[in-house]
């Protein structure tokens, strides 16, 4: 019995993979690239972190996580309102219709192009798998008999 070991793949390994792979690309593409996002968030997150470390500037640091906080605090009591204005039956303000009539348009924006991007890949992959006509003509005559 040998022990099976499962090697995880790095972002660049996916993201990479999955322009290889056309079966599972959309996928792995989409894992890669966001995976790949989320390391150099992290990546930038650190950074910030160390800087502010290095600079000694813990003060700005802890008003900053007040404000947040008192942010969040807001935004928490706002989507409370909402929830009990949504199980009561209320109709929405006209500022939140805006927003979610934006917010749709946004989502079927992008989905639109994600579209496109797939029909364009899918031409340039159809294209490029058919053999390209041959310059030399015929061996056979073609034209039918009388």
């Amino acid at each position: 019995m040998s022990p099976k070991t499962e090697t995880r793949l790095t972002p660049g390994q996916r993201l990479s993979r999955g322009l290889k792979y056309t079966a599972v690309g959309p996928v792995d593409v989409t894992r890669g690239a966001l995976a790949l996002g989320l390391t150099g968030a992290q990546s930038s997150a650190a950074w910030v972190g160390d800087r502010y470390r290095q600079a000694g500037i813990k003060e700005r640091l802890s008003a900053d996580l007040a404000t947040a906080q008192q942010a969040i605090a807001q935004e928490l009591t706002a989507a409370q309102e909402r929830v009990t204005q949504a199980l009561q039956g209320t109709p929405p303000t006209r500022a939140e219709r805006s927003r979610l009539r934006r917010r749709r348009l946004i989502l079927v924006g992008v989905g639109v192009v994600a579209v496109a991007g797939g029909a364009v890949a899918f031409s340039i992959v159809r294209r490029s798998t058919q053999p390209e006509p041959s310059p030399l003509p015929p061996s056979v005559e073609v034209s039918p008999r009388p």
